[in-house]
């Protein structure tokens, strides 16, 4: 097999040659500016200003009359500008459909994490109830001591008083 005997480096890029590159969205985002622009009162204005001032100079001036009375060419164009007015809104809807299946697959995914976070978050604090309830609380503790004290047949002893008073700082603390 021959071997291929070009001198130029794989690694770098071709100098001297420029490349006409063209985004291959710019007609379609084009066709959302126009399709937006017709959807305005301002298009509707400058349209009917443009036939009536149309059909006045038809109708008045003699001798620039190059559309007489029943208008063909201006029908020609309303017919012309409709057949490109609506396959340039349907792309445009395309796209925001587009736009609008992607932010719907994004709220989904959302949501789906969010479900899930708030589902850890409540196993998380049916084993934080559960742990405290097998805490002993101050309340606990003292009715406990009380308890023993009174099988002890002992009065009010300081000294309990006192250990009691500690168990209750430790809990607390």
């Amino acid at each position: 097999m021959p071997e291929i005997t070009t001198h130029r480096r794989l690694d770098q890029p071709r100098l001297g040659r420029a490349r006409f590159e063209l985004d291959p969205d710019w007609f379609a985002r084009l066709s959302e500016r126009i399709a937006r622009f017709l959807g305005t009162g301002r298009f509707l204005a400058i349209q009917t200003i443009i036939v009536l001032v149309w059909i006045a100079i038809n109708l008045a001036a003699a001798s620039l009359r190059w559309d007489p009375y029943p208008f063909i060419l201006l029908n020609l164009a309303f017919s012309t500008q409709a057949a490109y007015a609506a396959p340039l809104i349907l792309l445009a809807q395309n796209r925001q459909d587009d736009r609008d299946r992607v932010s719907l697959e994004e709220d989904r995914v959302r949501a789906d994490r969010t479900k899930a976070d708030t589902e850890y978050l409540a196993r998380e604090l049916a084993a934080l109830r559960l742990a405290v309830g097998e805490v002993a609380t101050r309340d606990y503790l003292r009715g406990e001591l009380d308890k023993l004290c009174d099988r002890l047949g002992a009065g009010p002893d300081p000294a309990a008083e006192r250990a009691k008073a500690r168990v209750t700082r430790q809990v607390d603390g």
